[in-house]
C-alpha cells in the first residue's frame, strides 16, 4: 500500500517536503502512533462531526480525547455530534474508516485543529490507510488545511485494570 492519491497528489501540487511512512496495519491512533515511535502527542487523529447540520473534522493528538463541550464552544454550535460510522465511508471514500488524513479541505468540511498538535514541529498522520502516514513540517500543514485552531482535547486518561 502507499498513502493515498488524494494526499500525494495535494502535497505533491503543493510542494510539501513530507515523508511517506509505511508500517505494519494499526489502529486505533494511539497503537500507530507506537508501531512507528512516534509520541502520540505529535501523531493526529481525526474525528468527523456535524456542528448544526454542517460536516466539520476535529485534528487532535492520539493521545487526547475529544472535548465535545469545548469543541462545540469554540464552533459557537448549538448542537455538535460525531457523525454515525455508517455515514463516514461516503464522505471519505478514498480512505479507510479510521485511517483519514487531516485535510477536512479536501472532503469539503471546516477542519478545526487542537493547539496542542502545534507545539512539535512535525505533525504525522494516517494518509488513508491503517498501513501508511505521513510526516511533514506542522507549519505546512497549517498553510495547506487552513484549520481554524482552538483547545478542545485534554490527555486521554490511562485505562483502569480490570
Amino acid at each position: 500500500m502507499s498513502i493515498g492519491q488524494r494526499v500525494r497528489d495535494y502535497l505533491d501540487s503543493h510542494r510539501v517536503n513530507y515523508t511517506a511512512l509505511p508500517h505494519p496495519q494499526a489502529f486505533p491512533a494511539q497503537k500507530t502512533a507506537e508501531e512507528l515511535h512516534v509520541s502520540g502527542k505529535h501523531f493526529a487523529k481525526v474525528v468527523v462531526l456535524r456542528a448544526d447540520g454542517h460536516l466539520l473534522m476535529a485534528v487532535l493528538p492520539a493521545s487526547h480525547r475529544l472535548n465535545l463541550h469545548k469543541l462545540r464552544e469554540s464552533v459557537e454550535a448549538k448542537h455538535l455530534e460525531m457523525v454515525a460510522e455508517s455515514e463516514l465511508n461516503g464522505l471519505c471514500s478514498d480512505s479507510e474508516l479510521g485511517a483519514f488524513p487531516p485535510f477536512g479541505n479536501l472532503y469539503g468540511m471546516e477542519t478545526w485543529v487542537d493547539r496542542s498538535l502545534g507545539k512539535s514541529e512535525d505533525i504525522v498522520f494516517n494518509a488513508g490507510t491503517h498501513r501508511d502516514a505521513v510526516r511533514m513540517k506542522y507549519a505546512d500543514y497549517l498553510r495547506l488545511a487552513m484549520p481554524q485552531v482552538g483547545t478542545f482535547s485534554e490527555p486521554a486518561r490511562p485505562r483502569q485494570a480490570a
